[in-house]
């Protein structure tokens, strides 16, 4: 296993909770309302009162700065330091307002695909079944009886089908031009997001052994250009699920008294994965370009397969409990991410 290091952070358990009742388990720390708020709904159209439209429309014209403001005070509690950010959220926020170039190929999920090969191997990248120009019915017939239906421009664009001869081709074309209609730049003005050209594609669909859909292992790796990165891993379980959780660990496998976003903890800390080691050195291999980036893994049955690079997490309004790591992590992302 490569060597990493962890920081050690102080137990602030009484930290004050935030709402969970806001949260969408499938995007890191947004709640619903913040979505609403950007003119955006997840999974389909509603009807928002001309009211409404009005105030979205007004947003619209905000300058990014002080849209992004008004997003962290609104979600975080206070406003920015966007001139010389400090916290974790504000070096996300300043990135937003300022990608790097290559952000646009390695976060587009088809287009991440080759460089995942290269990095790790193809056996590491979920087998594409297809991402068609237009889906048609001709493509809905050609589609195993399991598959996933994603977009390649956004968060949260994932449609799982165990299935086929539960669902049609209609409605999964219905939910595919939705998504396609969406600007997933106006949610929180993350800049790469523009020039992404939205595409519809179609994954194998991933279960372990035991029929059930694979935890989300979501590994948030500082100074990987040093080659001795820091790595906290967030493990979202049943995240399709009723009873989706969300929990802190250390490369060793500590379960750490840290709640991100709005995510409940478990009670007790998950097995340690036998393919521990391969997770993180999957995500070691991942980050050594990069200063910052967080490594979205899957590993069922011993096996890793790569999700996705994020380097913008939760838009810069990623709430933590306690309240202080927003801080300690600010400090282990490098001042160069912000360049």
């Amino acid at each position: 296993m490569t060597t990493t290091k962890s920081a050690q952070f102080p137990n602030e358990a009484g930290t004050p909770a935030r709402r969970r009742d806001q949260a969408d388990p499938s995007k890191d720390a947004v709640p619903d309302d913040w979505i609403r708020s950007a003119g955006v709904a997840r999974q389909s159209p509603r009807r928002e009162p001309a009211i409404r439209r009005l105030k979205e429309a007004a947003k619209s014209m905000l300058p990014a700065p002080v849209f992004l403001s008004m997003l962290h005070h609104k979600c975080i509690g206070r406003y920015p330091n966007l001139l010389r950010p400090t916290t974790f959220n504000e070096k996300i926020l300043q990135k937003s307002l300022r990608p790097d170039p290559w952000f646009v190929e390695l976060t587009d999920k088809l287009t991440v695909r080759a460089y995942v090969a290269r990095k790790l191997g193809e056996k590491h990248v979920i087998p594409l079944i297809c991402a068609p120009d237009v889906f048609t019915q001709e493509v809905f017939d050609a589609l195993p009886n399991s598959f996933v239906m994603k977009a390649n421009h956004g968060s949260s664009y994932v449609e799982v089908v165990r299935d086929k001869s539960a669902t049609s081709f209609e409605a999964l074309q219905e939910l595919a031009n939705y998504w396609l209609s969406l600007d997933f730049y106006k949610i929180a003005r993350e800049r790469h997001y523009r020039h992404i050209k939205p595409r519809i594609f179609f994954e194998k669909l991933l279960l372990d052994e035991s029929g059930k859909i694979p935890a989300d292992f979501k590994l948030h790796c500082f100074g990987g250009r040093s080659g001795q990165p820091v790595i906290y891993i967030l493990v979202i379980a049943d995240r399709f699920g009723a009873d989706t959780r969300g929990d802190v660990y250390d490369v060793d496998w500590n379960h750490l008294d840290i709640a991100i976003g709005y995510y409940k903890r478990s009670p007790v800390p998950a097995p340690r994965p036998e393919n521990l080691n391969a997770i993180v050195d999957a995500a070691v291999r991942l980050c050594e370009d990069f200063d910052y980036v967080r490594v979205d893994l899957y590993a069922p049955d011993n096996h890793v397969y790569f999700g996705e690079l994020t380097f913008t997490p939760g838009a810069g309004v990623l709430p933590f409990t306690p309240d202080s790591i927003d801080y300690e992590w600010g400090k282990l992302v490098p001042e160069t991410f912000c360049r």
